[in-house]
């Protein structure tokens, strides 16, 4: 899910290295017409899944002859496609809120979930988590930090990893592109300097995100659902070179980093792996060529992203989905030169203080409360984008 996505093309870079492992069953993306053309071409699955219909109708329409694959389209053909019995695996890699239906279905099939859409969890995390728990499914993260974690846990893991002997998670954060900047020089940032990793090659979305650090406060929230954390037992610490991918703290006071150079396809290969090793064509950390690992704690008066996604933890309820969908709004925005990259925390500051949270019982009442918060932030958006145009006017 997410095939032509960064997540989605190093997952099939990793699996063309093993053809005698792996077969692509299903591929899903949104409107990437082209480059599913190509993955089609060169993977041959069953399935083709566009989520919106007009590119499911070109797909259609350019398939080769040589090519079997049916294109279907829509969140129930994903459904279908993710709960098929020939399905042992699932890589959830869609972005943002639109994850969550597809991602809860495979793990209520008791599928293998490679969890790297983080929102699902955000959004609905005691409904994924109880269908993992209820489903026998085996879900295994992939963000490159919850990977890491899992990596460092006690060995003795089943369906869900072992505390034993744990007393803290420290998530690692590069900082961003921003983080020697002042917020006068944030507040005039653009979009293209946002999504200017210094290390990392990502979406538009989740680059954003890590500007602002919020995309370490939605890491937050979901290392608390996939390992059982209490908030005060996950710390984050800035990390500039993204060599240590996150760190595990035990009550005897060692603590066990994983490392590696920064490629997404060292924690897809470990999950399609696991609890096997397998290459993923990522070259070997050189720590000489490295010099040195700095650490700094972040500063959440210049990025109150961070403390945002803390106080929605807090709330509880639906307050986490209010968040995420606030912010997907606001970086909406921002990408579209609507409003400053420090209108971001501002607008989920709106949504999250005048949106109602409730108990997340059902999947229908995480979406409302997501519909809910998608439109004030909207709102929030008009005015803040009102007073930007006038600004620029004069």
């Amino acid at each position: 899910m997410g095939s032509t996505g960064s997540i989605g093309v190093n997952t099939l870079d990793v699996i063309a290295r093993h053809p005698e492992r792996y077969q692509v069953f299903a591929l899903a993306a949104n409107t990437s017409v082209d480059a599913m053309l190509a993955q089609c071409e060169t993977f041959q699955p069953r399935f083709a899944v566009m989520m919106d219909e007009a590119a499911a109708q070109d797909l259609h329409t350019r398939m080769p002859d040589k090519c079997s694959t049916e294109v279907l389209h829509g969140q129930q053909a994903l459904a279908r496609v993710v709960t098929a019995p020939e399905v042992d695996m699932v890589m959830a890699a869609i972005v943002g809120a639109a994850g969550l239906p597809s991602t809860l279905a495979a793990a209520r099939a008791g599928k293998t979930l490679l969890l790297a859409n983080k929102e699902s969890l955000v959004m609905g995390g005691h409904l994924l988590m109880q269908a993992v728990r209820e489903s026998g499914a085996q879900l295994l993260p992939i963000d490159s930090e919850h990977n890491a974690i899992f990596q460092c846990m006690p060995a003795d893991r089943g369906a869900r990893p072992s505390l034993e002997g744990v007393s803290k998670v420290l998530l690692t954060a590069s900082g961003g592109p921003f983080r020697c900047w002042s917020h006068e020089r944030m507040r005039e940032a653009t979009p293209e300097q946002a999504c200017a990793h210094p290390n990392w090659a990502m979406g538009r979305k989740i680059s954003v995100d890590s500007a602002s650090l919020m995309n370490k406060g939605l890491e937050f929230i979901e290392a608390c659902w996939i390992f059982d954390l209490a908030p005060q037992q996950v710390d984050v610490v800035v990390h500039p070179q993204s060599i240590i991918h996150s760190m595990v703290q035990y009550r005897d006071g060692s603590v066990l980093a994983q490392m590696g150079n920064p490629d997404m396809r060292t924690p897809i290969a470990y999950g399609l792996g696991w609890p096997h090793r397998i290459d993923a064509g990522v070259a070997p950390l050189d720590l000489v060529a490295t010099g040195q690992l700095d650490f700094e704690a972040p500063d959440e008066g210049r990025f109150p992203c961070l403390r945002l996604a803390r106080e929605a933890v807090a709330a509880g309820g639906t307050a986490m989905a209010i968040c995420n969908a606030a912010n997907e709004v606001a970086v909406d925005a921002f990408l579209g030169r609507q409003i400053r990259f420090t209108d971001i925390p501002a607008v989920i500051e709106q949504a999250l203080t005048q949106v109602i949270s409730v108990e997340p019982v059902s999947l229908a009442v995480v979406e409302a409360a997501d519909t809910e918060a998608r439109a004030l932030a909207a709102d929030v958006v008009a005015g803040l984008a009102g007073g930007l145009s006038l600004m620029s006017n004069a």
